[in-house]
């Protein structure tokens, strides 16, 4: 088996790499510390414009839609370039990797004409209502409710630990349009429209990227939603698919490792315990990254996505936690404001357990559908 890169793709990650050195500002690494801040939100929509202009925004959709026709390689070499930099698309990504192309496959003429060549020029920005307070990231629990009124919906109910709600335009939002799993849908909710509340929730992993989101009487026609009544578990486990494996967060964590080991190596600091322990965290970074090479591979090929997708976002908050917990225990200065990317990689360390799925909830998922365990009897 080859795992090397053919001459194209070569070619394409060292455009990307050229690209990253002449736009990224001096001060990057400062800034990458809050995806979600209002200086980062600032500078993504400049820079993914600038992507948008370099054709390297959104090279794996359709040339109708503004791509080049390329790959999934193409999207991965790209998602792996970016987050190795510190992710500064910030939110675009969530439109780059799975809202865009969901939107291809499942909205109408009318739908896609309005939301997704703004996503290709990088001016917009969305968010993913999924979660609830009472339901976490267990999809079939949860309660926000979309009635029908008239000739629309009228949305009730809440939403939590929405990433990115207070600068977003749109959201991605599920809601209950009847009973049971396959009584969810999809609407296509501007931010602005009347009834929609959004309050930031403080934590340490920076600055505006979490919030709870409320919908009070908020109408909506039936123009706003996505595919059939009961249809969004299908639409969903693709868009989920997608985003957890076009989140190469392990191309992060592997290059902050790396860093933490020279920072060790520079100060003669570099001893058998922690060789041992950067090695731990090394083989699972790179298990990480060629478990979710084999998912890309079978995109190549045309396969349904399936549960291994779980396996690979696993995968990667494991490699995540490793790595985080290497600097903590080596390299304990650059927490406090001594590396500000070794800072934001263990911020976002700590919250990649919950982020595209809970990691029980995707264990859940590896047990039932990948490895076809029984659930034993309540």
């Amino acid at each position: 088996m080859d795992f090397d890169w053919d001459e194209e793709q070569r070619s394409f990650r060292a455009e990307v790499r050229t690209f990253l050195d002449a736009n990224l500002p001096d001060n990057w690494e400062e800034l990458a510390h809050g995806p979600g801040s209002a200086a980062q939100t600032t500078f993504s929509k400049q820079f993914c414009g600038a992507l948008a202009e370099a054709g390297l925004l959104v090279p794996h959709w359709p040339s109708e839609w503004g791509g080049r026709d390329a790959d999934p390689w193409t999207s991965f070499i790209l998602a792996e370039e970016m987050w190795a930099a510190g992710e500064p698309r910030g939110g675009q990504y969530m439109n780059v990797n799975w809202i865009g192309p969901t939107l291809m496959r499942f909205g109408t003429q009318e739908q896609q004409a309005r939301y997704i060549p703004p996503m290709a020029r990088g001016e917009t920005l969305w968010c993913q209502g999924f979660s609830e307070p009472e339901a976490g990231s267990d999809l079939a629990s949860l309660r926000t409710r979309a009635d029908r009124h008239g000739d629309g919906y009228r949305i009730n109910g809440q939403k939590i630990w929405t990433s990115y709600a207070g600068a977003a335009d749109t959201c991605f939002l599920l809601a209950r349009t009847a009973q049971g799993k396959g009584g969810i849908s999809i609407f296509l909710l501007p931010m602005d429209t009347p009834g929609i509340t959004v309050r930031q929730i403080p934590s340490i992993i920076g600055e505006g990227d979490i919030h709870e989101v409320f919908f009070d009487d908020v109408e909506v026609p039936e123009g706003a939603r996505l595919g059939e009544e009961g249809q969004a578990w299908d639409i969903v486990r693709l868009s989920l698919s997608l985003e957890r494996v076009g989140i190469p967060r392990f191309a992060l964590a592997s290059r902050m490792l790396h860093r933490a080991v020279d920072v060790l190596k520079k100060a003669g600091r570099f001893d058998a315990g922690a060789i041992q322990q950067s090695a731990k965290a090394h083989a699972a970074c790179e298990a990480t990254r060629l478990y979710s090479y084999n998912i890309i591979d079978q995109r190549c090929q045309g396969q349904p996505p399936g549960p291994e997708a779980s396996a690979a976002r696993f995968a990667t908050v494991n490699a995540e936690r490793l790595v985080a917990e290497f600097v903590v225990e080596h390299v304990p200065e650059a927490l406090a404001g001594g590396d500000a990317l070794l800072l934001a990689h263990h911020q976002r360390a700590i919250v990649a357990g919950i982020a595209s799925g809970a990691a029980e909830i995707q264990l859940n998922l590896i047990a039932t559908e990948l490895l076809q365990l029984p659930r034993e009897p309540r």
